[in-house]
């Protein structure tokens, strides 16, 4: 891509380091399947721990006065927003980011969608093995005793109440859309380029779950993990959880896989837009395609 090209597509650094990392995870789900779903694990391990935190610090308001619960939820998510952080520096797998990379990376056809379903499919299979362990050290603690068990318990009604009516699912989805759009925006300003500080990329990462936390937008990784917790320890109700996860599932891949993924990879097309060859928009390579 030539300068003038580069002007017109500013966002052709991001497309190319989106492809380098997609080419990354298509060699680990190929090659080595156990580390990639360790991984993944991990960042369901985290999701799950951060998730707890966020409670503990709404009811920790709430018990110094019940007027403070707005606070609470505030600083709650400032500090549930540090996950993103800590799966991002841990180089651990996410489902819900790669949603957007693996979309940018079948629009400019480095990878074949079977190659994005199963990486997708062992993300999210990952960030479950990593919720159980979590659900299953909580069950053996008191972690979720008193204010903050009662606060889990809230949210779990308020989760599982949107399948209760049409308009309910709608706004479930809506939440879920709105959700991912906010990760994925955060996830581009870190592969951009344009942004160079390694604390503006913490800001960036943490103010958009400490958003879609605050605003109670819908996770579908931070849902799952969730509702295996309390499902391990108190019991919960299957359908309404699968349910919930299913719809937050289509609607966080609108919200990052369509609205940033598909987006930014069309308005970074040059050989769409000025009918030229690319090095970002070549056919795919032999090691991508399996």
């Amino acid at each position: 891509m030539n300068a003038d090209e580069q002007k017109l597509f500013p966002g052709s650094y991001f497309i190319s380091n989106v492809i380098d990392a997609a080419e990354v995870k298509a060699q680990m789900s190929r090659r080595i399947v156990t580390v990639y779903l360790m991984r993944a694990a991990m960042a369901g391990f985290l999701i799950g721990v951060f998730y707890l935190a966020n409670y503990a610090v709404i009811s920790a308001f709430s018990a110094i006065d019940p007027d403070l619960t707005g606070v609470g939820k505030f600083v709650g998510a400032i500090v549930f927003g540090f996950a993103l952080v800590f799966i991002y520096f841990s180089k651990s797998e996410l489902l819900t980011s790669n949603m957007m990379i693996t979309t940018i990376t079948v629009y400019f056809k480095r990878m074949r969608v079977r190659r994005a379903a199963l990486i997708m499919t062992l993300s999210w299979f990952g960030n479950f093995l990593g919720g159980v362990l979590v659900a299953l050290l909580v069950k053996g603690s008191s972690v979720l005793d008193g204010a903050t068990g009662e606060a889990v318990m809230h949210s779990i009604d308020t989760k599982l109440g949107y399948l209760d009516s049409a308009s309910g699912v709608m706004d479930l989805l809506v939440r879920a859309i709105f959700c991912n759009f906010l990760i994925n925006i955060a996830m581009l300003l870190v592969y951009n380029g344009f942004v160079k500080s390694e604390g503006v990329k913490v800001v960036a990462m943490n103010v958009a779950v400490m958003l879609f936390a605050f605003l109670g937008f819908e996770h579908s990784v931070a849902n799952t993990v969730f509702f295996t917790t309390v499902g391990i320890g108190n019991g919960i109700a299957i359908w309404p959880a699968i349910g919930n996860v299913c719809i937050a599932l289509i609607g966080n891949f609108i919200g990052g896989g369509l609205l940033i993924g598909w987006y930014y990879a069309f308005i970074n097309d040059p050989m769409r837009h000025l009918g030229n060859e690319s090095s970002i928009s070549a056919p795919a390579s032999e090691s991508m395609e399996g």
